[in-house]
C-alpha cells in the first residue's frame, strides 16, 4: 500500500475554515514504523482556542433550534462517508499510529457504531412527564443541550475515541471542539473534513491541534460547558480538577492495569489465544488490553507454555505490510520507557518467558519496535504488577484460588477491566459479582462495551459521573430542565 504524506500545515478547522496554528512551536508527525515524517505541524495556541470557541458559540443558537431529526441527517450522511472512505482512514491511522491495517479498520468500525447509536437521538433525548402532580398541575422533564463542548483524545485510537463523543454531542444540539493528540492529528483532520462534506453548518464542529497550552486554554475558557478526556490517570486527574475548578462538566477516562484470571478448568489453549490477542493487539497500547495475567493453581504451567508459544510466533513489522500481526509502539521514547520497565521488573525478581527488547525487524531498523514480552514469577510488590506499561508486555503471577485472585485485583488502584476464563458458572458469577472493575469479561479477552452501553471504569480509571457512549453520553451532553405548569381555566382567553 502506498504511503500517504500530508503536506498541508492547516490542521485546525475553525468555523469551517482550515487554518495554521499561531504558536511558535512546531511538531513533526511521523510514522512510528519507518520514522518517515508525514506532516510538519505548527501547533495552535490560546488565541486559536478563543477563535474556535467563538465559532462554536456563534453556531450554537441555530444548531440547538435545528430539529433532532434534521441534526441526525448529517450523521447518517457522515456514516456513509466513513464507510466509503474506510480504507483511506484506516491506512492513515496505521501510518501515524503504527497499528496494523486490520486493527485500524476494526477501530473505525467501532467508531461508526457510535455514529449509528447517536442517530437514535430523537428517542434517546426524550424526557418524561406526569400529569396531576397536584390538582391541575403537570410536571415535565426535558433535556436541552449544554452549548459549546470539547473533547481531548489520545494517540492510541485516532478515529474511534473522537467518535465516542462527537456524534452524541452534536446530535444533542451542542457544538463541539476536538483536540486530538498532536502525535496523530491526520486521522482527526480527515474525519472532520468528511463531516463537513455532509453540509454540516460551519462552526458546529471545530478542530484544534496543540499541546498543553491548548489543553489549559480549553479547561479555563468560560465559553466551554463540558470537557471529555481519555488518557493517562495523572493527566485525567489534572484535567478533572482544573476543568471542575472552572465550572465545567468533566468526564475523564484514565489509565488501567487490566487483569485476566485463568482458572484450571478453562480451555487453556483457547484462553491463551484470546489473551494473546488482548495483550499484544495494538502493541498493547489500549486501555482495555490485558496487561496482567493471574493463573490459579494448576493452570500456571500449561497456560504459560501455550501463550508463550503463540506470542513468540507473532509477526511484528510495518502495519501496512502483508501478514504483520503487531506494529510498533507510538515512538522511540515510548519504546525506551517500556524497555526500562521490563528491565525494572526483571531486576525485582521477575523471569523473562519472552523478552521482546531490541528485536530484529526486516526493514524496521528505524521503527519503534518491540516484540511481545512475557514476565512470570512476579512477586506482589513487583512494580510491573501495578504500573500501567501501555506496551506489549504481559506480567504473570500465580495464586492458589479465585478469592486470592480477586484480592489481587482489589489492591489495584485501577478499575477499568478484568476478565476471567473458566468453565464454571459459579466461578464466573462470583467474579462478576466481586471484581472491582467497571468492565467485566467472562471468557472474553477485551470486554469492550458496544456503543449502546457505557464505556465504564472505576477507581483511578475514571473520574466523573457519566461515562462515554450510549445513554450516558446523552446524559452527559444535556441539561435536565423540570417544568411545572398550571393553566387555570379562568385565566384562559376567550375567543
Amino acid at each position: 500500500m502506498a504511503t500517504i504524506t500530508q503536506t498541508t500545515d492547516s490542521l485546525n478547522c475553525i468555523g469551517g475554515d482550515w487554518r495554521t496554528g499561531h504558536s511558535s512551536e512546531t511538531l513533526d508527525v511521523f510514522n512510528p514504523a519507518t520514522a518517515e515524517v508525514l506532516a510538519k505541524v505548527t501547533l495552535a495556541e490560546a488565541s486559536d482556542v478563543d477563535a474556535a470557541v467563538s465559532a462554536a458559540a456563534a453556531a450554537f443558537p441555530a444548531w440547538r433550534r435545528t430539529p433532532p431529526q434534521n441534526r441526525i441527517g448529517f450523521l447518517f450522511k457522515f456514516r456513509t462517508l466513513l464507510e466509503e472512505h474506510a480504507e483511506e482512514i484506516a491506512r492513515l491511522t496505521t501510518q501515524e499510529n503504527g497499528k496494523t491495517f486490520a486493527e485500524s479498520r476494526a477501530e473505525l468500525q467501532r467508531g461508526i457504531e457510535n455514529v449509528e447509536v447517536a442517530c437514535g437521538i430523537p428517542t434517546l433525548m426524550q424526557g418524561y412527564n406526569l400529569e396531576d402532580i397536584a390538582s391541575g398541575l403537570d410536571e415535565i422533564m426535558i433535556r436541552q443541550p449544554l452549548g459549546v463542548t470539547a473533547a481531548i483524545t489520545p494517540f492510541n485510537f485516532p478515529s474511534m475515541i473522537p467518535l465516542w463523543f462527537l456524534p452524541y454531542a452534536i446530535a444533542c444540539g451542542n457544538t463541539f471542539i476536538l483536540k486530538p493528540s498532536e502525535r496523530v492529528p491526520l486521522t482527526a483532520r480527515l474525519l472532520v473534513d468528511l463531516l463537513h462534506q455532509t453540509g454540516l453548518p460551519k462552526g458546529v464542529v471545530n478542530l484544534i491541534v496543540g499541546g498543553k497550552p491548548v489543553v489549559d486554554a480549553l479547561l479555563r475558557h468560560p465559553g466551554i460547558r463540558a470537557i471529555s478526556f481519555v488518557g493517562s490517570t495523572p493527566v485525567a486527574k489534572y484535567i478533572y480538577a482544573e476543568g471542575s475548578a472552572h465550572g465545567k462538566r468533566v468526564q475523564c477516562q484514565g489509565g488501567a492495569k487490566n487483569y485476566v484470571v485463568v482458572m484450571p478448568d478453562a480451555d487453556l489453549e483457547m484462553s491463551a489465544k484470546i489473551v494473546n490477542d488482548s495483550a499484544f493487539g495494538c502493541a498493547g497500547q489500549r486501555c482495555l488490553a490485558v496487561s496482567a495475567a493471574i493463573t490459579v493453581g494448576d493452570a500456571a504451567k500449561p497456560f504459560t507454555d501455550a501463550i508463550s508459544g503463540i506470542a513468540s510466533s507473532l509477526k511484528v513489522g510495518n502495519g501496512l505490510s502483508e501478514g504483520v500481526q503487531m506494529g510498533p509502539v507510538i515512538s522511540p521514547a515510548s519504546k525506551a520507557r517500556i524497555e526500562g520497565l521490563i528491565g525494572k521488573g526483571l531486576n525485582q525478581g521477575g523471569r523473562a518467558v519472552l523478552d521482546g527488547r531490541n528485536p530484529k525487524i526486516d526493514g524496521g531498523e528505524k521503527g519503534a519496535f518491540l516484540k511481545p514480552t512475557i514476565l512470570a514469577d512476579l512477586a506482589p510488590d513487583n512494580d510491573l504488577t501495578t504500573t500501567e506499561i501501555f506496551g506489549p508486555v504481559l506480567a504473570m503471577q500465580t495464586v492458589k484460588d479465585l478469592d486470592s485472585a480477586i484480592e489481587v485485583l482489589s489492591r489495584s488502584a485501577f478499575g477499568n477491566q478484568a476478565s476471567i476464563f473458566t468453565a464454571s458458572g459459579s466461578n464466573a458469577r462470583k467474579f462478576r459479582y466481586e471484581a472491582p472493575c467497571g468492565n467485566i469479561g467472562v471468557n472474553i479477552g477485551v470486554a469492550a462495551p458496544m456503543a449502546y452501553f457505557p464505556f465504564s471504569g472505576w477507581k483511578d480509571s475514571f473520574l466523573g459521573v457519566m461515562h462515554g457512549q450510549g445513554r450516558d453520553g446523552v446524559e452527559f451532553y444535556t441539561d435536565k430542565k423540570v417544568v411545572v405548569e398550571r393553566w387555570p381555566k379562568e385565566w384562559s382567553r376567550k375567543f
